[in-house]
């Protein structure tokens, strides 16, 4: 199995997500399935076949986070010492075509929030920008065409 960074943060939301759904989420589900046959007949009880779909999202789930969290490698880094962009950074860029700022921070895959600011350092984005430096200029090719980014601050 692969391990893959993540920060302590993201580590966490994954173990807290596993736990709500393995002690609360799959528990309500079997109960919902209970309650949905005792409605009697299978074939035409759509809230027993929304039941079984339901346990089979949270079970998928489960397996999909418990994947994660085995797979986790917990990245600690001190980007205040780093004299380039890192794993962990929080990045203040430019894009010089729409004179639009934005801020990312760089972390692993499994914690990737893009609408969020939360970045993966395999993205695109995240690749161009590590082990750049303040006031470098970066190009990233995405479906949309060339992304100039100029890197104004980083920590």
């Amino acid at each position: 199995m692969n391990s893959h960074p993540i920060t302590q943060e993201g580590y966490n939301k994954l173990i807290e997500e596993y736990e709500v759904l393995v002690k609360t989420k799959l528990p309500e589900a079997s109960k919902r399935i209970g309650e949905a046959l005792s409605h009697g007949d299978l074939k035409e009880n759509a809230e027993y076949h929304a039941a079984l779909e339901h346990q089979d999202y949270i079970q998928k789930r489960i397996e999909y986070l418990r994947e994660k969290i085995s797979g986790s490698q917990i990245m600690t880094v001190n980007t205040t010492d780093s004299d380039t962009v890192i794993f962990g950074s929080r990045v203040k860029t430019l894009d010089l075509e729409d004179d639009i700022e934005e801020e990312f921070v760089l972390v692993g895959a499994a914690e990737a929030d893009p609408a969020n600011g939360k970045i993966s350092t395999a993205s695109p984005i995240g690749k161009s920008l590590l082990g750049k430096k303040r006031h470098d200029i970066v190009e990233v090719k995405t479906p949309g065409g060339i992304l100039k980014l100029k890197i104004l601050d980083y920590s």
